[in-house]
């Protein structure tokens, strides 16, 4: 499903399953595993033998990392029509397929191929949707989940960003400069770097809304994030 109906050649696949060392009858099993799935698979979906390789066409079985897909591009498209709610309502449809860990039960060679792709789009698709609710004036509610991201991820500085309004808007302007001078200390300590625009914006948009907090609907979309 990964290779979206691209062929996928026996070689690839024996790499994929056997960690890159697979046994010499590996084209053998493979078409036996073909031959299981298409079992399973049913109306759903066909797999074709194409030359030394397989494809999968799903026909009208649904995939879930497309659905996935699907939903962030519609909910990023509500944004920038400023149909804010609509796309909080895509991006959380969205993050709501996930049930756990991406690829569990698979082998480390296709968890190096493919997690960390799908981990990454997971994890904007997460921070538009933040930044939606941020939008519709949320921010109470966001502070507890934000802080848990931040504390898990202290070095991603759109999520410390995000943490910063939420804080700011439920005037807690103290703790969103703490937030912003920890940020500050941690990229030099550990990385040697200057804030990135996603902490720089958040301590302008900060200032610049002084200490009164934004509307819901009327915040500014956030620098950098």
């Amino acid at each position: 499903m990964l290779a979206d109906g691209w062929v996928v050649s026996d070689s690839d696949l024996g790499a994929v399953l056997w960690e890159r060392k697979p046994p010499a009858t590996y084209q053998a099993q493979i078409y036996t595993y073909a031959s299981r799935l298409r079992g399973h698979f049913g109306d759903g979906a066909t797999i074709t033998r194409c030359g030394r390789g397989y494809r999968i066409e799903r026909a009208g079985a649904r995939f879930d990392l497309e659905d996935f897909y699907q939903l962030a591009k519609e909910g990023q498209s509500m944004m920038g029509t400023r149909d804010i709610e609509g796309a909080a309502v895509r991006f959380r449809a969205a993050l709501d397929l996930w049930s756990g860990p991406t690829l569990t039960g698979v082998t480390d060679a296709l968890i190096d191929n493919e997690r960390s792709r799908i981990d990454l789009a997971r994890m904007e698709v997460l921070e538009s949707r933040i930044e939606a609710d941020l939008l519709l004036g949320r921010h109470h509610a966001l502070v507890g989940e934000l802080s848990q991201l931040v504390g898990a991820h202290p070095l991603r500085e759109t999520f410390r960003a995000k943490l910063m309004i939420a804080l700011h808007r439920s005037d807690r302007q103290a703790e969103a400069f703490d937030v912003f001078y920890e940020g500050c200390r941690l990229l030099r300590d550990q990385l040697g770097v200057d804030p990135g625009p996603a902490l720089r914006g958040a301590h302008q948009v900060i200032l610049e809304e002084g200490l009164e907090p934004a509307l819901p609907g009327r915040g500014r979309l956030m620098v950098g994030a």
